[in-house]
């Protein structure tokens, strides 16, 4: 098969006079006009544990966004495709359906795209869009790999696009407030931080011969960068998160959300100077391959950033009693600690508390949770209408620097080796606060039934990075890089833009 490259793309394309001449929305700050989009990834229907389905989530909330025309939808899944038309079908609304991204490129009249597809495709999804003269909404995390990052946010320079990233916490009205008040010295300089992903999940299953993928999907454009193997899981939609070739863990499903705030109120720019990780894969014994239990140092100074990821519960229904612990009172968010106390919460509310933990300050917004998703998405379409890329919540360069911390976690994991504790220990002695939370996550999973005498975790190596250049450097520095970047799959290939 000949290599798709991005020459012959724009040369083959309809695309390609957008790309070259002004795009449509050149004269898009007539608020009368409606910002045309398209929603790409619908997400699966059904899917075990009531997850998944991120595109329709985005379409509810654009719906309230006003001066929005949903005009299109794309699904390499033409049963998740016809469900979603059918319900614009049943509001009295006509939308395009497509089941191959480029046919959307070659709409000149659709204005931008919203990307909620597997992360593999968010790299190449976001530089193809920038060169239709389309502009972006592309989900967390922001890449797949940190290569794919750097060369996402150089297409959106070369390409003048609009292009935010779906942390939506960025969007917060009560965090800003609330790291005002930190900065401001109140209770002590800043110390760490810790990004908190406390959330059971179930094990995705095993099987012993591939499963058939469904006839519905064109698989060949479902896997387009990634390598085209066979499905050895149960399922194909939403449980690419847990397996390597497409996704990143929940460190970049949800540790990016919480390490991405902890940046936001350290004022960090960009992937810290060096990181590692502990963890694993327990209890499970499933088809995943990412970890389930997860503490990584982004070795931020003077205060560094911590995540914790647990995973692991005796109880997974929905209403059933977490067994998965709190730090500091909070089991999902961040607490920044200070010489003279610390701040937990979220995006909707928290409280600074002294240092015996009694509270001293209320933050508190009073917005429904899916405000803030709404609001970060006429953030977009406003910068889309403006043309102002600096207006954004989550520009590109924020969120590659978030998804770069979690790549240098998972790398670190994946090229570490099973330890016993008190190797850990010694590796990590002369930082008490990464000792104390690794002793806390020890304990959780032995109170989960998980013993890690007799099933070790993996300590990953100290990963030093040149954030200027973008690559690892000292040692172990040619496994990283290679696992920072990979060979595509062609004709599927994620331009090289720097």
């Amino acid at each position: 098969m000949k290599t798709l490259t991005r020459r012959d793309f724009l040369r083959t394309s309809t695309v390609a006079g957008l790309a070259l001449g002004m795009p449509r929305l050149a004269t898009a700050a007539d608020t009368s006009s409606k910002i045309r989009i398209a929603v790409v990834g619908l997400g699966g229907i059904n899917i075990v544990g009531g997850v998944g389905g991120r595109g329709r989530q985005l379409i509810k909330s654009f719906l309230k966004v006003p001066g929005v025309k949903i005009a299109a939808l794309c699904d390499v899944d033409r049963t998740i495709l016809d469900d979603g038309a059918k319900q614009f079908k049943e509001r009295g609304e006509s939308v395009a359906t497509h089941t191959d991204f480029r046919r959307v490129l070659d709409d000149k009249s659709i204005d931008a795209v919203v990307l909620a597809t597997p992360n593999h495709w968010h790299a190449l999804g976001t530089i193809w869009a920038c060169q239709a003269g389309k502009d972006v909404y592309v989900e967390k995390p922001f890449s797949y790999n940190i290569w794919e990052g750097r060369q996402m946010v150089a297409a959106a320079r070369k390409y003048k696009r609009i292009v935010q990233v779906g942390t939506q916490r960025r969007s917060s009205t009560v965090l800003p407030v609330a790291f005002d008040y930190l900065r401001s010295g109140q209770i002590g300089a800043i110390r760490f931080a810790h990004a908190l992903v406390f959330r059971a999940r179930n094990n995705i299953g095993k099987v012993s011969a591939p499963t058939p993928v469904p006839e519905t999907v064109d698989y060949n454009l479902w896997c387009g960068p990634a390598p085209k193997i066979p499905l050895m899981r149960k399922q194909l939609h939403y449980e690419w998160h847990w397996v390597w070739p497409t996704g990143n863990g929940e460190m970049g499903n949800n540790g990016v959300h919480m390490t991405d705030i902890c940046r936001w109120g350290l004022g960090l720019n960009q992937p810290p100077p060096r990181a590692m990780s502990i963890g694993g894969r327990f209890a499970f014994n499933d088809a995943g391959e990412t970890p389930n239990t997860q503490v990584a140092i982004f070795d931020y100074q003077p205060a560094p950033i911590i995540c914790e990821i647990r995973n692991v519960s005796k109880n997974t229904e929905p209403k059933a009693p977490s067994t998965l612990g709190k730090f500091r009172g909070s089991a999902s968010g961040i607490v920044i600690v200070c010489e003279g106390g610390y701040f937990a919460g979220d995006y909707t509310s928290g409280a600074a508390f002294d240092k015996e933990g009694k509270k001293i300050k209320d933050f508190q917004d009073g917005s429904k949770t899916g405000a803030i998703e709404v609001s970060h998405l006429a953030n977009f379409i406003a910068a889309v209408r403006s043309r102002k890329a600096d207006t954004l919540a989550a520009e590109a360069s924020v969120g590659h620097a978030s998804a770069a911390c979690c790549h240098m976690a998972n790398i670190s994991h994946r090229i570490g080796k099973q330890s016993s504790s008190d190797e850990i220990r010694e590796r990590i002695r002369s930082n008490s606060e990464m000792l104390d939370a690794f002793e806390r996550c020890r304990e959780n999973l032995r109170e989960n039934g998980v013993d890690l005498g007799v099933t070790p975790a993996v300590l990953g190596p100290w990963l030093a990075f040149d954030a200027t250049q973008e690559h690892f450097v000292g040692d172990f520095a040619d496994q990283a890089n290679e696992l920072s970047k990979r060979k595509d799959r062609a004709p599927f290939l994620v331009p090289t833009m720097v």
